[in-house]
């Protein structure tokens, strides 16, 4: 049996942040683990900017109820669920990602959590645990699936080497450069193709 694990930002949906720094005015809040990969750092640089810049929670949501997936993120993704069990794994959290996903057809999504206080302004964010991604992989290996993931930047790598097959999808040539063993590809026909080569080595597809 197989699972297909996907990230969310950057393979089917833009980056929430670079989103809300754009909507926002706030350009500090446009890094991404593209950019720093201490997921904590980043984090805590997040939070202290939305402080400094009086954003609520709220305000984040306005923004995120605006975002559309990528353009045939969702097609992608309802072919890939008819032949395999599909599972999203991102660093996103549930308060940020209900009208996305409600966008994808609402599959299964596994991500963390924000904590607000009484103002309605974030203050802090809770990880389901730490490395989820790489964890969700490892746990659906012992129950004996084959796991195949796609991502696209650090905070997938984890992920993508303890699948069994790893591949990139639409990388930043610095971050595909360091992890060679991965695949890249660059569009939503060809990461469907190298996740049904993947799933059925050695056929012709």
């Amino acid at each position: 049996m197989q699972f297909v694990c996907l990230d969310l930002e950057g393979v089917l949906v833009p980056e929430i942040w670079i989103e809300v720094a754009r909507r926002t005015g706030s350009a500090d809040l446009s890094r991404t683990t593209r950019d720093e990969p201490d997921y904590d750092k980043l984090m805590r640089y997040r939070l202290g900017i939305l402080e400094r810049e009086k954003v609520r929670l709220a305000d984040l949501q306005g923004v995120i109820e605006g975002m559309q997936p990528f353009n045939g993120a969702r097609d992608f993704l309802d072919a890939l669920r008819e032949r395999y069990q599909v599972l999203i794994l991102s660093d996103t959290f549930y308060e940020f990602a209900a009208p996305l996903m409600r966008r994808l057809g609402r599959p299964t999504l596994l991500c963390h959590r924000m904590e607000t206080n009484a103002a309605g302004f974030v203050s802090d964010y809770r990880l389901r645990i730490p490395e989820q991604k790489c964890a969700a992989v490892r746990a659906l290996q012992a129950l004996n699936f084959r796991v195949i993931a796609a991502g696209d930047s650090y905070n997938d790598t984890a992920m993508l080497a303890a699948a069994d097959t790893g591949i990139f999808f639409h990388p930043p040539q610095a971050i595909a450069a360091q992890f060679p063993q991965f695949r890249v590809t660059q569009s939503y026909a060809e990461l469907d193709a190298a996740i049904d080569a993947a799933a059925h080595p050695g056929k012709s597809l």
